[in-house]
């Protein structure tokens, strides 16, 4: 005859056996948080500090610096090298592998589309006619291909730091807070992340003033966050959100635009108070538990 509480307990061990095997939340502890924050600072101001403190050299050395150089693509890419550091360390091949999962979970509402699509853009456009600007960017001389150019080499930049920002930092912050103050709080470290940018010569930053841009990156990172969690911790729904704010087609419209997403943002919050101040379904995985996952369709 079958033992049958023998059978259970080993069904039991093989059970915890696999699910330790398999990709978890356990996986990437919270204290990793503080690795992904020191790799990304240091890679991005340890490079743009070089052309701050030492111009004349970083110059001659590695070539003027601009929007287009390889070194700036790398400060840009540090949330994401971050990322995977800290997959790879605590999760190994297997988590990597989960957590480009994430890339795939495409099933979002039609309204999370429409915001994207539309309310967007309409920021932009608002923002710069009121500052009494063009509807969009006007064309260089080259015509629209140059801006179509642009437009997909800004996909392997902005986007990409998601990988950081809500790849990993969201999830972990949001085991200890509401999805709310995770939002602040990764938009208050963007804000700073960004900051050395600002007495670079050579790339739009230098143009701008920084205190309208730190509130716009906390404004955008709380307008993300309902969407990412809706979103079942995807990837893609971000990177597209962020696509769509640096896409050259929209006219420059500091500082109207930052005051306009930041009143979007309160009618969001407002819209998603439920979720938003509850930690009650908030993603909190780097790596998704299981292949269930991936499939799982978005609220």
């Amino acid at each position: 005859m079958i033992d049958c509480p023998k059978l259970s307990s080993n069904l039991a061990a093989l059970t915890m056996s696999a699910q330790s095997s398999s990709p978890s939340v356990q996986q990437i502890p919270g204290s990793a948080l503080f690795l992904f924050l020191f790799v990304t600072f240091l890679i991005t101001w340890g490079v743009i500090g070089i052309y701050i403190v030492a111009p004349d050299q970083a110059a001659g050395m590695f070539g003027e610096i601009s929007g287009s150089h390889p070194l700036f693509f790398l400060a840009t890419w540090s949330p994401a090298i971050a990322a995977f550091v800290v997959v790879c360390l605590h999760g190994g091949r297997s988590g990597l592998r989960g957590f480009l999962a994430r890339l795939f979970l495409w099933r979002g509402s039609w309204g999370w589309a429409a915001f994207i699509l539309f309310v967007i853009p309409l920021v932009f456009i608002a923002g710069s006619l009121i500052k009494g600007g063009p509807v969009l960017a006007p064309l260089p001389p080259d015509g629209a291909g140059v801006v179509v150019v642009a437009l997909f080499m800004m996909l392997f930049l902005g986007p990409v730091e998601e990988f950081g920002w809500r790849g990993v930092m969201q999830p972990l912050l949001q085991r200890r807070m509401a999805p709310i103050w995770a939002g602040v709080v990764i938009g208050a470290t963007w804000g700073v992340w960004h900051l050395p940018a600002f007495f670079l010569a050579g790339v739009v930053y230098a143009d701008w003033n920084f205190l309208p841009f730190f509130i716009g990156n906390i404004t955008l990172a709380v307008l993300v966050t309902p969407l990412f969690n809706a979103a079942r911790g995807s990837l893609l729904w971000p990177m597209l959100f962020h696509w769509q704010l640096i896409n050259p087609f929209w006219a420059d419209a500091q500082p109207w635009d930052t005051w306009l997403l930041l009143a979007v943002a309160a009618v969001v919050v407002w819209w998603n108070r439920d979720t938003m101040f509850n930690r009650d379904g908030a993603v909190t995985e780097v790596v998704p538990a299981g292949p269930r996952a991936a499939s799982q369709p978005a609220a």
